[in-house]
């Protein structure tokens, strides 16, 4: 005699949980989009950047420099200083950065945006970085 045996598919059902994400996750992710707009030439205030250097100098760069965030349960706020580079539009800089950072955290981290507010602390001037090098007020 043979057993039969009724076989049925398996059907997936909804588990039911939380997920959570960490501000660092948010604030990096808004980083990352914030670097990558033409125009932005590093996030942070005077503070923020001189630690980002020492940082970068052991290779450790912190990705949320500059990135203030507020997470809800599905929504986040977000603030963001850069240093925009010289000559460029500060105020499309600005909206380009507020865009890419909307879309990065609704993209990547599921969760609505309520705002995201840019604040542009300085102006790169590239001459700026040579002009120590250049000259010498002492021989």
């Amino acid at each position: 005699m043979s057993n039969v045996t009724d076989t049925k598919a398996h059907v997936a059902t909804p588990s039911t949980g939380k997920n959570t994400i960490a501000d660092g996750v948010v604030q990096k992710v808004a980083g990352i989009a914030a670097r990558e707009v033409p125009g932005v030439h590093d996030l942070g205030g005077g503070a923020a950047r001189a630690i980002g250097a020492i940082r970068n100098a052991i290779n450790a760069q912190d990705r949320g420099q500059g990135v203030s965030v507020e997470v809800g349960e599905k929504q986040v706020a977000a603030d963001i200083i850069i240093v925009a580079e010289y000559p460029v539009d500060l105020q499309r800089v600005a909206d380009d950065v507020r865009r890419s950072v909307t879309d990065a955290i609704s993209n990547v981290v599921g969760m609505d945006v309520t705002e995201v507010n840019v604040t542009v602390s300085d102006v790169h001037i590239p001459s700026d970085d040579n002009d120590d090098a250049d000259e010498s007020r002492v021989q």
